[in-house]
């Protein structure tokens, strides 16, 4: 049996290097100001896209680039909603002077988790997305309230998963301060993939197999040693009939 799946990347954020990453992706999250990047990183992000036919995704996050978007910040939705569309439209208007496409949109850090489990953020992101006038998918953790919302406002999903991050029983990813919460060994991250394709149960840091379903798996571009893991997923993987695409 053949597994298609979907590699993607948070780029633009301002470690330099998309030009190692995107060989080995097939999508990717731009960031767009709200936690790093600014017209000139989005430029050379969609371009380098372009060339290697990787997807291009808004990686929208909270206005915070002093904590680099991994605190929640205290907004109305208003202003959440005006600091998103603003975000977006600038990547937009890279994208149309590029001639590529808007394929998808992944918010960034503390707004992709509040979103998971808060209504009102969830709702202002669905408002967003439901703004712009071509269909956007949205990449999403499964068994979120974000995703629930997207489906009844017919808003296509791919559910996510982390490839290099260990995994609560509660689907929720373990903290960024604690030593475990990324896997950074090469192998153990394949195998952690391969489970969730496979099985659709990801072995949470607790030992325990939880259900998760997913069709796009994100390994993050600021881990140190992100293009080795990513060019050792992009050659094992079809060795278990699982194809990137």
């Amino acid at each position: 049996m053949e597994y298609i799946i979907d590699i993607n990347a948070d780029v633009g954020e301002g470690l330099g290097n998309e030009a190692e990453l995107m060989p080995y992706l097939s999508s990717c999250n731009i960031a767009c100001g709200g936690h790093a990047g600014d017209l000139e990183t989005m430029t050379t992000v969609v371009q380098l896209a372009k060339t290697h036919k990787v997807k291009v995704g808004a990686h929208p996050s909270f206005p915070d680039k002093k904590s680099f978007g991994r605190e929640t910040i205290s907004m109305t939705a208003a202003d959440l909603f005006s600091s998103l569309k603003h975000q977006i439209r600038d990547l937009q208007h890279v994208l149309y002077t590029e001639n590529v496409q808007l394929h998808h949109i992944k918010p960034h850090g503390a707004l992709y988790n509040l979103a998971a489990k808060d209504k009102k953020t969830a709702k202002v992101i669905i408002e967003v997305i439901k703004g712009i006038s071509l269909p956007i998918k949205l990449y999403a953790p499964p068994k979120s309230i974000i995703a629930d919302l997207a489906k009844k406002d017919k808003i296509e999903i791919m559910f996510e998963a982390f490839a290099d991050r260990n995994y609560n029983e509660d689907l929720s990813l373990v903290s960024r301060k604690q030593s475990d919460a990324i896997i950074k060994n090469k192998t153990e991250v394949l195998d952690h993939i391969i489970r969730m394709i496979k099985t659709q149960k990801v072995k949470t840091i607790s030992e325990v197999e939880v259900e998760i379903k997913a069709s796009t798996f994100c390994v993050h571009g600021d881990t140190k040693n992100a293009c080795e893991i990513l060019k050792y997923l992009y050659q094992k993987l079809p060795e278990h009939q699982i194809v990137i695409r």
